[in-house]
């Protein structure tokens, strides 16, 4: 085979231990132009089923933890919500910053760590933002973490992928231009984890580093427990954006509204 046939293969020895990719990864001006659209209108529509649903009204205060750049923190803020987002990329939260208002918060912030204790009404932690931690026991501290930060009879609510489904439909490899710049990203996991390893293609050029991404596996047992554990109760599990119901095989997401109940 030819270089230019080798040039984008899924290096899987390019994860180095100790390295947390999501600093490097998200300090990167390439995760913006890749995900930029993922503030869409169907993720909007989906946070407004959600306060809906939770009859969030003007008096409630709310968490949005793993904020980003805080879009969707904002347009929370202008539904008259007061809303607090934390993030753990300075670079992220130094951009959601230029939105604050009176009713309008960020904070860079180590979901691992306690913040604001029994303060907010309702916290959400929406399109991915769990299992990016090396260790049971710091994804353990996430959620003892917002499980704190929650009033008595407060609710959590977690948007994460169906780890069955994602199995079973996992795309292998993609190329998807944006502007200029060509993303060759490759797909796989393991027993525990997802990974998502993509090259930077700019100009021309090839970016030397590759940037990988890991999330952990986790099923509606495994968070029941970890909930549990930290004094939460599954109130409602759903399996997509519409809040249809889910199942463990065909459905897409798992989002899981738990309350608080000690």
């Amino acid at each position: 085979m030819n270089n230019s046939r080798n040039k984008f293969v899924m290096d899987k020895n390019n994860i180095m231990p100790g390295t947390e990719w999501y600093i490097d990864w998200f300090a990167s001006p390439y995760y913006d132009l890749l995900y930029q659209y993922r503030n869409s209108q169907e993720a909007w529509e989906f946070i407004q089923r959600v306060l809906t649903k939770l009859e969030a009204d003007n008096g409630k205060k709310i968490l949005d933890a793993g904020c980003g750049n805080g879009i969707n923190t904002r347009a929370m803020s202008l539904m008259g919500l007061d809303v607090t987002g934390i993030d753990i990329s300075f670079r992220l939260i130094d951009e959601a910053r230029k939105m604050e208002t009176p009713n309008l918060h960020f904070f860079q912030h180590d979901m691992r760590l306690p913040f604001h204790i029994n303060y907010f009404d309702i916290a959400l932690n929406l399109f991915n933002s769990f299992g990016y931690f090396r260790t049971e026991r710091e994804h353990d501290n996430v959620i003892r973490t917002i499980a704190q930060s929650l009033k008595p009879n407060g609710t959590l609510v977690i948007d994460y992928l169906n780890t069955h489904y994602a199995e079973d439909n996992l795309v292998k490899n993609e190329k998807k231009t944006v502007n200029d710049v060509v993303f060759h990203i490759a797909r796989w996991h393991s027993a525990t984890h997802f990974y998502k390893q993509i090259q930077v293609e700019e100009k021309g050029k090839v970016l030397k580093h590759l940037y990988t991404e890991r999330v952990a596996k986790f099923s509606p047992g495994d968070f029941t427990d970890m909930l549990s554990y930290q004094g939460m109760q599954v109130a409602d599990m759903f399996g997509d954006y519409n809040l249809a119901p889910y199942d463990i095989r065909n459905s897409q997401r798992m989002v899981i509204f738990a309350k608080k109940i000690r």
